[in-house]
């Protein structure tokens, strides 16, 4: 198609001329200085369709005003510009570099690149957050152009705009779970700022902090913390102690130790960030509902449901009633509160939270996207709970794959997906296919999380619960204790995991005969698991059941 515009210009070209470049030439001075000015605009865009509205946004804001849609036509009659659909355009790589040329001739070339520039960041500026699927399918045209910007106009930004266009092509693609494709523009986005301001700016700070969220994104924590811990101290010497940015790289930092399971060092960065938010911003603000969460979310990890439930809560009504019932976040808190149901094995109020989120978040982000995984996998979690055993099964393997494709095969969702599927075999005593699942589970964790990892210890329980099932005892016991003891160090003496903990191990020894040795700790389970989760918890229930069973079979 494009070669036409080439073919056609051939045989405009005289015999004793150069070809293209005689007719080009022919062409460019037939037009009226309107049209070279806006031909030379559109030489600025990469060689990709450029849809008109963003031609139109170029040419306003670099202060050209005339018809522009009555030179277009020009322009395509002239065959120095191909319309490829209605409003959308493209010029050919040998007619750009000819243009280019001309371009550089003009009076007002700085004034071209300035607008053209200043159009694109203004789409990168225009992209959520968390963009929708919607969100994504009206960014993708004006993606390449964005990405010339970036690449090629650099010294035509403001010091304002410096970073859009790199943060608008992470968010782009972040959003999408395409975190390979969205690093080198948060890479790019830091050297350049660097470059410019040098090591001690906001935008530097900026540039940390993205970068850090997006190593966070992929699982490489180790790469993420010393990222945030720069951008908080930059910010905090910038903008001081008081500011809703150092509240959000507090709030940052502390969900990073959460996810590898600090939650001492978490608890006062989250509190710290929610009252500096509130204190900012006010009470309702969606970053407010963030903190909110995330706190929510910390107390959860520790076993604390009872104060995690009502942030859950009110971090969802406050998200509703600032964002609309239909958006990403939302989804989130549904999930959110889905998960501490299911923690508390209330699971008739868990199901239609994660029904409502799955659905939400495929209507939202398309069917191939992270959040969905997660939907999935907490979905088919809470069928393992039910035992609803081939409900749970396509779920979890549909996650696992997905994970894969999106996120790569070293990352801890991974690692999670595969220690959820083992743990869904070993229900069904499918051991052959648990172990190797298992074990890649356990391995993984160790290699991505360190092996002080509260996940880590979830897959020494899991494994040891494996052989425990098959009548390995002696390769289960030392996993069982070593579990145990990890689960007591990083949790506390008195959290939900190390009730769990203490009841297996009393089962093996109960399976053993060593009645003496596991009745003790299926009492402290029991005292654990009736304070933390209250007595008709179905794990209360299960420990309990399992203590008087003890005590009648040893009854002489």
């Amino acid at each position: 198609m494009l070669g036409d515009i080439l073919a056609r210009l051939q045989k405009q070209a005289s015999a004793g001329e150069p070809g293209v470049a005689a007719a080009f030439e022919l062409n460019w001075q037939s037009l009226e200085p309107e049209a070279q000015k806006l031909v030379c605009l559109l030489s600025l865009f990469a060689l990709a369709p450029i849809p008109w509205s963003l031609v139109e946004s170029a040419a306003s804001a670099s202060h050209l005003e005339f018809d522009f849609k009555a030179n277009c036509t020009i322009l395509v009659e002239r065959y120095l510009l191909q319309e490829l659909a209605e409003d959308t355009y493209q010029t050919h790589d040998r007619i750009r570099e000819l243009l280019r040329q001309k371009l550089k001739e003009l009076p007002e070339v700085d004034e071209l690149k300035r607008g053209f520039c200043q159009a694109m960041v203004a789409v990168a500026r225009s992209i959520p957050q968390t963009p929708t699927f919607i969100d994504i399918a009206q960014a993708t045209l004006a993606i390449p152009h964005l990405a010339e910007v970036a690449t090629v106009y650099q010294a035509w930004l403001s010091d304002d705009d410096l970073i859009w266009p790199f943060l608008g092509l992470g968010i782009f693609y972040q959003g999408q779970g395409a975190y390979e494709q969205a690093l080198p523009w948060y890479k790019q986005s830091l050297s350049s700022a660097r470059k410019r301001f040098g090591d001690e700016h906001l935008s530097v700070a900026t540039s940390l902090n993205n970068l850090a969220f997006l190593y966070k994104s992929q699982g490489k924590y180790s790469n993420a913390k010393p990222l945030y811990i720069q951008a908080l101290s930059m910010k905090k010497r910038l903008l001081g102690d008081e500011h809703p940015s150092v509240a959000t790289s507090l709030n940052n930092l502390a969900e990073l130790y959460r996810l590898q399971g600090k939650y001492s060092d978490a608890e006062p960065l989250c509190i710290q960030a929610l009252s500096m938010k509130k204190r900012l911003l006010g009470d309702a603000h969606p970053s407010v509902a963030t903190s909110l969460n995330n706190l929510a979310g910390l107390y959860e990890s520790q076993g604390r449901y009872s104060d995690a439930e009502p942030l859950y809560i009110q971090a969802l009504e406050m998200d509703k009633r600032l964002l609309g019932d239909e958006h990403p976040d939302v989804a989130i808190d549904l999930n959110n509160l889905a998960g501490l149901y299911r923690s508390q094995g209330r699971y008739s109020d868990a199901e239609p939270l994660y029904i409502q989120a799955l659905e939400m978040d495929k209507r939202l982000l398309g069917d191939e996207h992270p959040d969905v995984a997660i939907d999935l996998n907490n979905l088919a979690e809470l069928y393992c709970s039910q035992r609803r055993y081939s409900d749970a099964e396509p779920l979890f393997i549909q996650a696992l794959t997905m994970r894969k494709r999106l996120l790569g095969d070293e990352h801890p969702s991974v690692a999670t997906s595969l220690n959820n599927l083992a743990e869904l075999y070993c229900s069904q005593r499918r051991y052959s296919d648990a172990e190797p699942l298992c074990i890649q589970a356990l391995t993984m964790r160790k290699r991505l999380l360190g092996d002080e990892h509260p996940s880590v210890a979830t897959s020494l329980n899991n494994l040891a619960g494996l052989y425990y099932s098959q009548g390995r005892y002696s390769d289960a016991e030392p996993l069982y204790i070593q579990a145990l003891e990890m689960d007591k160090r990083l949790l506390g003496d008195k959290h939900p995991d190390v009730a769990q903990s203490l009841n297996n191990l009393a089962e093996l020894y109960y399976s053993q005969g060593r009645y003496s040795d596991a009745e003790p700790l299926y009492i402290e389970a029991l005292e654990i698991a009736e304070q933390r989760l209250g007595a008709n918890h179905p794990n209360t229930i299960s420990i309990r059941e399992n203590l008087e069973e003890l005590r009648r079979n040893r009854q002489p």
